[in-house]
Order: C-alpha cells, then sequence, then structure tokens
C-alpha cells in the first residue's frame, strides 16, 4: 500500500476460557515470546505484553491491511495449538471467545505501556473482570453483561 501513513496502537484484551488461571509462570515468559513472533510474522509491532494466569493485554502497532478481528483469531488459534502441542496445561486450554481493543494515541503509550507492565500490582486491587468492565466504561462501548467472559464452569 504504497503512499499510505498510520500510526494505529491498540490495547488488546481477552480470557482464558470460563477465566481458568492456567497460564502459569514457568511458561507465560515463553507465550509472551510466541505471541511476539506471531505478531511480527504478519507485519505488525509488538510494543507490550503482559499476561495474568487468566488473561493477557497486548499493546500492538496495527499496519493497516490486516483485519484486527482475523489477526485476533489467528494469534488466538495458534497460541492454543502451541499451549496444547507443549502440554503446559492439563487437559485442553483455549482462549474465551471475542476480546476487547482499544485504540491510543502516541501521547498515551507510556502510561499504557506502564499499566500493561504492572499487572500484578492492579490485580491485587481489582479483578479481571473488574478491569475489562473499567475500560469497556472508559472507552465508552455499549456492552451487554451475557457477552462478557463466562465465568469458570
Amino acid at each position: 500500500m504504497a503512499n499510505t501513513y498510520t500510526q494505529i496502537h491498540i490495547h488488546l484484551i481477552f480470557a482464558v476460557k470460563y477465566r481458568k488461571a492456567l497460564i502459569h509462570s514457568s511458561w507465560k515468559e515463553r507465550l509472551h515470546q510466541y505471541f511476539t513472533g506471531m505478531i511480527q510474522k504478519n507485519d505488525h509491532k509488538m510494543l507490550q505484553i503482559n499476561s495474568m494466569p487468566d488473561h493477557i493485554h497486548m499493546l500492538i502497532g496495527l499496519r493497516p491491511d490486516q483485519a484486527l478481528s482475523a489477526l485476533v483469531q489467528n494469534i488466538k488459534s495458534e497460541t492454543s495449538k502451541w499451549i496444547n502441542e507443549n502440554n503446559f496445561c492439563e487437559g485442553k486450554f483455549h482462549w474465551q471467545d471475542g476480546f476487547g481493543a482499544f485504540s491510543y494515541s502516541k501521547s498515551q503509550l507510556s502510561n499504557l505501556i506502564r499499566y500493561i507492565i504492572n499487572q500484578e500490582e492492579h490485580h491485587h486491587k481489582k479483578t479481571f473482570l473488574e478491569e475489562y468492565k473499567s475500560f469497556l466504561k472508559a472507552f465508552e462501548v455499549d456492552w451487554e453483561e451475557k457477552y462478557i467472559f463466562e465465568d469458570l464452569k
């Protein structure tokens, strides 16, 4: 796409199926590296990534010629497959359906990067669900409770 110049920064958030605490500290850095490789393979930029046992945050620089939903579907599918092939979890690993995506300007990135880095600190004060709903409210996203990530079964 010659002569196309963009600066698109997207904060992605999605959860482990049923918000189960399956992302273990013993392999989470490898997961982050795998996600980073997939983002780069699709010609996007990983600006920051971090996860908690039940969800993940990524800040990416998105190129405009790939639909965000297609990218997320691909990275969720491929990482689930990778986690299962490496037997990191007992039983099958799945990501929850859906995701949150929030756009940021360049001037907001340093605060967001700090936020993503400090996930453990934030979750001493707030659950993932509280955090996720606070993003939806802050960005004035219309949402229905029944479509928010499913609880443990």
